[in-house]
């Protein structure tokens, strides 16, 4: 499998001393959907940030299709990074905020209207695009955000517990949504989130972290099959998966609770 993404002894200190990242290794194969799991403070977004170079590494290095991050134009490929808020612009139509990101890069309307449209179309929103976001739920707007990642038809796309402020019934449909995304447009996705559940469910592979000082302290493969449904998360397989990862993370952390979902 070619990686899409490989993390090389990357470490972040900041400059008052605070050690956020021990030395990291990894690999995500393209096509992979990988999520990064563990506690606030654990350097699982700053670890993302690092992969979409928008933070740099005190050391070690980050590699896009065997290139550093800050060379990714010479891949021909493109990555787009969802953030946990959906930052909207509040007085732009949906329309607009999808548009944003070519608008920035020069794009000509006559190419940018098309591609509007068909990412309004894989979220579903195809029919609210001249709504603002006020008038949008809370799901919703984060379809309008993710539609926004997708317009500039990225391989591999970065996103920083997009679901979190959500209820349990609107992510748990986004995450399905998300799945179908993935398999239809053959995306390589790194997935933060501190929800067991989520990641058990969304993931080929969850690597767990731990904080003070952020690291990675255990991997597991989530071996059952796509499309996977609700009956899935009701499962027994299911239940095990969860019971490792929490225990994976209790035994990172001394025993003590986390307040993990």
């Amino acid at each position: 499998m070619t990686p899409a993404v490989e993390v090389l002894s990357a470490e972040k200190t900041y400059p008052n001393g605070t050690q956020a990242l021990l030395p990291v290794n990894l690999t995500v194969g393209e096509g992979e959907f990988v999520t990064l799991l563990g506690p606030s403070g654990c350097g699982k977004s700053t670890l993302l940030k690092m992969v979409a170079g928008l933070l740099p590494p005190s050391d070690g290095r980050l590699l896009l299709w065997r290139k550093p991050v800050t060379d990714l134009d010479s891949t021909g490929r493109r990555l787009s990074f969802v953030f946990q808020e959906a930052t909207l612009m509040p007085w732009a139509r949906v329309q607009a905020n999808v548009r944003l990101p070519l608008d920035l890069a020069g794009v000509p309307a006559a190419q940018s209207t098309p591609r509007v449209k068909s990412a309004l179309q894989l979220v579903g929103l195809d029919k609210f695009e001249t709504a603002l976001p006020r008038e949008l739920s809370g799901g919703m707007q984060m379809r309008v955000s993710i539609a926004r990642g997708l317009v500039t038809e990225p391989q591999l796309l970065l996103m920083d517990e997009p679901f979190g402020a959500l209820d349990e019934i609107t992510r748990n449909r986004l995450d399905s949504d998300l799945l179908q995304l993935w398999a239809q447009k053959k995306l390589t996705v790194v997935f933060v989130t501190h929800s067991i559940h989520e990641a058990v469910y969304l993931s080929q592979r969850v690597v767990v972290m731990a904080a003070r000082p952020g690291r990675v302290v255990d991997e597991l493969r989530i071996d059952e099959p796509y499309p996977r449904t609700a009956d899935f998360r009701v499962s027994q397989r299911f239940s095990a998966c969860a019971k490792q990862l929490q225990d994976s993370l209790l035994k990172a952390s001394g025993g003590a609770d986390e307040g993990l979902a």
